[in-house]
């Protein structure tokens, strides 16, 4: 198994260099833009990008084509870049932003050329301070040049582009949450409908919310065509994808691959398989919010369609690998306390159920634990997600606090010995 290198050729051939700009013109940079504003025209963008079949990279997997599509008829209207990648176990959009942010500024400009969007914003999380910089030094190198402003590559196109430093909360990765803390309120999701963001965005303006690597791939699919992207990785999952494998493997990393190899292929080829020759005991597809799969099913294939259908999500492209010796009941009470303290507060049964859920895993990993805690873990899990089914229906504005649940459903579902094994035996007598 090898990679393919799409969105990391460049910074892998110019590792010193790939964030400046004299580096990405030397390598054709720009050029597909100034094309694409001179000689083409936005319907023939959008055509291309329907054609190449590319789905969302930052989690939800929607065609982006269709969802450039969705956007309303209005006079103002914005593109908004989520660079506020703070799933637990991605960092692929990180490499993007700091090595070679040129290629995402490209890819901003052709896909506000398809959508007559004349401003558009970089909303990056507050932890990332040096990508973030290295962001904005482009943005000015690109405005110093006339590619980004009025007229830019002497066309009619106007495009001014602004970089927003988060605060750090992880809400805001929810692209409502997202457009709120834009605006200068507070990072709380908004309802959908009536707030779906083409229609009721920034500013209550029809807005494009689009991942990094997403549109990072907008000038790739330009200059090759959307028909050569199509060809590259399996129907309905198109193209390359970055992956950011982490956990108990002896190569972790970002590794950007053509989508339908297994999970198992992947860890051994790029990862060189798990530390110390042992054996897999669970790992997570897809960052922390998905539901995790069993050592045993590691012939599952690296598709958006493929994880779905065995009740999980390809998500953020994060893969965690979990061996033999790892506590799963410590594992998922380190992820529900993450998602605890992230909750933006807004909804009762995430505020008050994801921290009944920390609480009750910590008396039982700690071997406090009460015979009665597995009913209420499960309980508290139903209130916040009914049903405990996959995909999860919700109590809550947004998927925040169902993520708290993923955990819990897995370990009940395939390791409820391991959990019951933490309880002391006079308890369960």
């Amino acid at each position: 198994m090898k990679e393919t290198l799409l969105l990391t050729k460049h910074m892998r051939e110019n590792p010193e260099d790939s964030h400046l700009i004299d580096s990405y013109e030397k390598n054709g940079g720009y050029e597909t833009a100034r094309k694409t504003l001179i000689n083409g025209s936005p319907e023939n963008v959008l055509e291309e990008i329907k054609v190449s079949n590319i789905r969302g990279r930052g989690g939800a997997g929607f065609p982006t084509g269709v969802k450039w599509g969705f956007l309303a008829e209005n006079e103002d209207r914005y593109l908004v870049i989520n660079a506020d990648e703070s799933e637990p176990g991605t960092f692929k959009d990180r490499i993007l932003l700091e090595r070679d942010p040129h290629q995402l500024i490209e890819g901003i400009i052709i896909t506000c050329f398809a959508a007559n969007i004349e401003n558009a914003f970089i909303y990056i999380r507050g932890e990332y301070a040096k990508p973030a910089r290295r962001v904005q030094d482009a943005v000015d190198q690109a405005y110093q040049k006339g590619y980004l402003g009025k007229n830019i590559f002497n066309s009619e196109m106007n495009l001014d582009l602004v970089v927003h430093l988060g605060a750090g909360a992880y809400i805001c990765g929810e692209e409502t949450a997202l457009l709120n803390s834009l605006e200068g309120r507070r990072g709380e999701p908004r309802l959908k409908p009536p707030y779906f963001p083409a229609v009721k965005g920034l500013y209550m303006k029809p807005t494009l919310v689009n991942n990094v690597e997403t549109i990072s791939s907008v000038p790739w699919i330009m200059e090759n065509t959307g028909k050569e992207y199509n060809k590259l990785g399996v129907e309905g999952s198109t193209g390359t994808r970055i992956f950011s494998l982490s956990g108990h493997v002896n190569n972790p990393g970002n590794y950007e691959i053509e989508m339908g190899s297994s999970f198992g292929e992947f860890v051994e080829s790029l990862g060189n398989g798990i530390r110390n020759n042992k054996k897999v005991k669970a790992y997570i597809p897809g960052g922390a919010s998905a539901p995790w799969f069993r050592g045993d099913q590691l012939d599952i294939k690296m598709t958006i369609d493929d994880v779905a259908n065995n009740n999980s999500m390809l998500g953020s492209g994060a893969v965690v690998m979990m061996d033999e010796d790892t506590n799963l009941v410590n594992a998922a009470k380190s992820i529900v306390s993450f998602f605890a303290h992230e909750s933006c507060g807004q909804c009762t049964p995430c505020r008050e159920g994801t921290t009944w859920l920390e609480m009750i895993l910590d008396r039982v990993a700690s071997g406090r634990g009460r015979a009665s805690d597995i009913d209420l873990l499960l309980d508290v899990c139903d209130n916040i997600s009914p049903g405990l089914s996959w995909p999860p229906k919700m109590t809550t504005i947004c998927p925040l606090g169902p993520s708290a649940v993923s955990p819990i459903t897995s370990l009940m579902n395939d390791f409820r010995e391991e959990v019951e094994s933490l309880i002391p035996t006079k308890v369960l007598l």
